[in-house]
């Protein structure tokens, strides 16, 4: 016997209709969500999330919003304009030892994608290389906010090296046609590239390699947001991480979903993209605690990095810059990497 008609039984037609008319009479929750770019394969999973109604089940109406980078989408989410948003976590770092009220609430991706990409004829190979030359980015870039450790940590000259602004969808032209000499940009960008630039002529220096591995893509949301909400802001978690689970489990029908809701994606493009990302998804920490997991350790070690190499106004502590109370465990599918 059905729910339904179970209830029927104990409580009267006439209680029961009234009950069901409530319940659907309520509101769904608006949620504003900001992306912290432009549509690419880091985002599909709240798009299958949207798609397959796991917001709207958790009665949420939730809105997703393009960002001209990190900075742009923590400055939405501290002053009220989105209620939680994606942002490289050396920015938000930064952002809240100057007094963003934001937090850290999940991490996207487990290992790092932080990078700069060159051109093979004059490859970037190694941190002292970029002296003398001129990087391409947003100014609220995630690569561009961790700049300054990076710059520390390798001992480079920040008076040789030139930031040039250009706008989040010009950074591979502004490579491909030789304007500057290298672009910050998430590992995850390399198809991207190589369709402007041809196969194998983009060249990575993924920053993990050079010794500087912290998290990276974080969720996070604002202090009003989960003070004043925090029911909401788990239900949205939850059904963010059911589409990460999904993707993760079959990328086809992900990138199906993709499309249809954000037709001018190239899937040759977005497919390899979206596969990048998921590399730094499948670990044992995911396997184990859940997809979006954030580590203690690895938190207080990128913190160290950005306190030690970054030079922000005040120190920041490690425990005071995230929390894991609106993550439910959401089980990745297998295999772990």
């Amino acid at each position: 016997m059905s729910k339904f008609f179970r209830s029927l039984a104990r409580c009267g037609a006439a209680a029961v209709l009234c009950s069901a008319v409530s319940a659907y009479a309520q509101p769904l929750e608006k949620f504003t969500f900001a992306l912290n770019w432009f549509a690419v394969g880091d985002h599909a999973a709240y798009w299958v999330a949207l798609d397959k109604g796991y917001f709207k089940d958790a009665g949420l109406d939730v809105t997703l919003e393009n960002s001209k980078g990190s900075g742009d989408s923590i400055a939405k989410v501290d002053t009220g304009r989105a209620d939680a948003g994606l942002a490289d976590a050396v920015a938000v770092l930064g952002a809240q030892a100057r007094g963003a009220r934001v937090k850290m609430i999940g991490m996207v991706f487990d290992k790092t994608p932080l990078n700069f990409f060159s051109r093979k004829d004059m490859p970037i190979t190694k941190p002292k290389d970029l002296e003398g030359k001129n990087i391409g980015a947003p100014p609220g870039d995630g690569q561009r906010q961790a700049w300054p450790a990076f710059a520390k940590l390798h001992k480079i000259d920040e008076s040789k090296v030139t930031w040039v602004n250009i706008e989040p969808s010009a950074k591979i032209a502004a490579l491909a046609e030789k304007r500057v000499d290298a672009v910050g940009d998430y590992t995850t960008g390399l198809p991207f590239y190589e369709k402007a630039m041809g196969k194998g002529n983009a060249v990575m220096m993924p920053w993990a390699d050079t010794g500087f591995d912290l998290y990276s893509m974080s969720i996070m949301a604002g202090d009003k947001t989960m003070k004043d909400r925090p029911k909401v802001l788990k239900a949205f978690m939850e059904a963010a991480y059911k589409g990460w689970r999904d993707v993760m489990k079959d990328p086809k029908e992900a990138l199906a979903i993709f499309k249809k809701r954000v037709p001018e994606i190239d899937l040759a493009i977005i497919e390899p993209n979206m596969m990048l990302g998921l590399d730094l998804m499948r670990t044992q920490t995911y396997a184990d605690k859940g997809i979006g997991w954030i580590d203690d350790k690895k938190m207080c070690e990128s913190v160290d990095i950005v306190n030690t190499y970054m030079g922000l106004p005040r120190k920041l502590d490690c425990k005071a810059v995230y929390t894991t109370e609106f993550l439910t465990k959401v089980a990745m599918p297998l295999p772990v990497k």
